[in-house]
């Protein structure tokens, strides 16, 4: 078995467990919307367009995706200080507490499905993360950024 052979099998796993822990939360929320809120806490206020790229999605269906999100007060628009024309969306300290506690309740969905991996196995998940999350720019969990970001959540 190849490194890349390695890669994509975590990568299926890992997409099949956040497809079954997703489910088992029950939450009537689209996927995009968590995703969208974990890309505005971890990088800030972002054009409209800025965050379809960030999120991978088409401008049209990130402002639609955003209008909801408006209206539920999960985030808020602005116009851009430099350009009228162009939407700054940034999320909102209930977006940011909605967000954690959607992450409590995908944790606990989880854990049932990783409660038998050995000693071992949890350091080669906890290498694994780490090693990946640093190639992608994620903020690791427990960081004093990620303090500051948990802090702002709770105003």
């Amino acid at each position: 078995m190849t490194r890349d052979d390695d890669l994509q099998r975590l990568l299926l796993a890992v997409h099949a467990l956040t497809r079954i822990a997703a489910l088992d939360t029950q939450s009537e929320a689209p996927a995009a919307q968590w995703r969208t809120l974990t890309l505005l806490r971890d990088h800030g206020p972002q054009r409209l367009g800025d965050l379809a790229t960030l999120s991978r999605v088409t401008q049209p269906g990130m402002t639609r995706l955003v209008h909801q999100m408006d209206a539920a007060g999960l985030v808020v628009r602005s116009a851009h200080p430099g350009d009228s024309r162009v939407s700054v969306v940034a999320a909102t300290g209930e977006g940011l507490q909605a967000l954690a506690r959607w992450y409590e309740q995908f944790r606990a969905a989880l854990a049932p499905h990783v409660a038998d991996l050995s000693d071992e196995e949890w350091e080669a998940v906890s290498v694994a993360a780490a090693a990946l999350s640093l190639r992608v720019g994620l903020v690791p969990v427990g960081s004093t950024e990620d303090s500051a970001i948990e802090k702002e959540a709770v105003r």
